[in-house]
């Protein structure tokens, strides 16, 4: 998609940072941490508070990716409330899911050079991306 990596330039010359728990706390969306048991995640949007709920149960890793993914859908689908996301939603074909994977992976990749690395599975490794995601580089 064309458009996320204007998107994400955006964000970052406006906030100065790629970190997601970072641009969420910069536009004023409430992260939050609680068991979640198999869930990894969802974006909320309540009496327009925009909330991210995060799995305390994950590694920081995937924290961050979690955090990101979900940020992908308050700033693309600010309006909707998403599914769950899991480990199967990993593979998800839907448009939304997609969109908020590939903004994830281009908001934690972006100043990183698929060059710098032997594979793609190194880059995915090193920065904290699930493997899944392998197929939005």
């Amino acid at each position: 998609m064309k458009y996320l990596p204007d998107k994400i330039i955006k964000l970052l010359k406006t906030h100065n940072t790629n970190d997601p728990f970072e641009l969420a706390r910069s536009l004023g969306i409430v992260i939050i941490f609680l068991d979640l048991g198999e869930t990894y995640g969802f974006y909320r949007c309540y009496k327009r508070v925009k909330t991210i709920v995060i799995n305390s149960e994950l590694t920081e890793w995937l924290k961050r990716y979690v955090c990101a993914h979900e940020l992908g859908h308050a700033i693309l689908h600010s309006d909707l409330n998403t599914a769950f996301l899991k480990k199967n939603t990993f593979y998800s074909i839907g448009r939304i899911e997609r969109e908020a994977n590939e903004f994830a992976v281009n908001l934690l990749l972006y100043d990183k050079s698929l060059e710098d690395y032997g594979t793609k599975f190194d880059i995915l490794r090193e920065n904290g991306i699930p493997y899944e995601m392998e197929r939005y580089l």
